[in-house]
């Protein structure tokens, strides 16, 4: 059955709703210059590289990827300059990911829109509004971890 939508989204679901919301920074994010391409999946990778570096088969595992995959996406990203691969000191059989000073700066720059859009946010809804809003989604993805955890 098709239904039709009122103009003023009144009716959307809630998967509608984040789904807005999301594309709307989405938006925001792809329209500035990065001085690179740059990817969701490329900010999940500087995301999870600690200073020290991350094996890539612990990086696979983090992202819920396989290893060849992953390893096809971090060379992309060195090829781009954010990540540096080399051969971990203790164990010169692993390949181990490092951030370089540019994918830093690109996950900082990042970091800080995400938090600009967030404190926008809050104050389009209120800080206490906006608080309750983060308690319920982490509270709804730490139940969905638990049940396909």
């Amino acid at each position: 059955m098709t239904r039709v939508k009122g103009q003023d989204g009144a009716d959307a679901h809630v998967l509608e709703l984040m789904g807005g919301v999301l594309g709307h920074f989405r938006a925001l994010v792809a329209h500035e210059d990065w001085g690179h391409p740059l990817r969701s999946s490329h900010l999940r990778v500087l995301g999870q590289v600690p200073d020290e570096g991350i094996a890539i088969t612990d990086l696979s595992e983090r992202l819920g990827m396989t290893k060849q995959g992953c390893g096809q996406l971090v060379t992309g990203m060195v090829e781009l300059g954010l990540v540096g691969d080399g051969k971990d000191p203790r164990d010169g059989r692993v390949r181990l990911v490092t951030l370089t000073p540019q994918g830093r700066r690109t996950l900082e720059r990042f970091e800080q829109r995400v938090a600009e859009t967030e404190r926008a946010w809050a104050g389009a809804v209120g800080p206490r509004r906006y608080a309750t809003f983060r308690a319920v989604l982490r509270e709804l993805a730490e139940d969905d971890a638990r049940r396909t955890g």
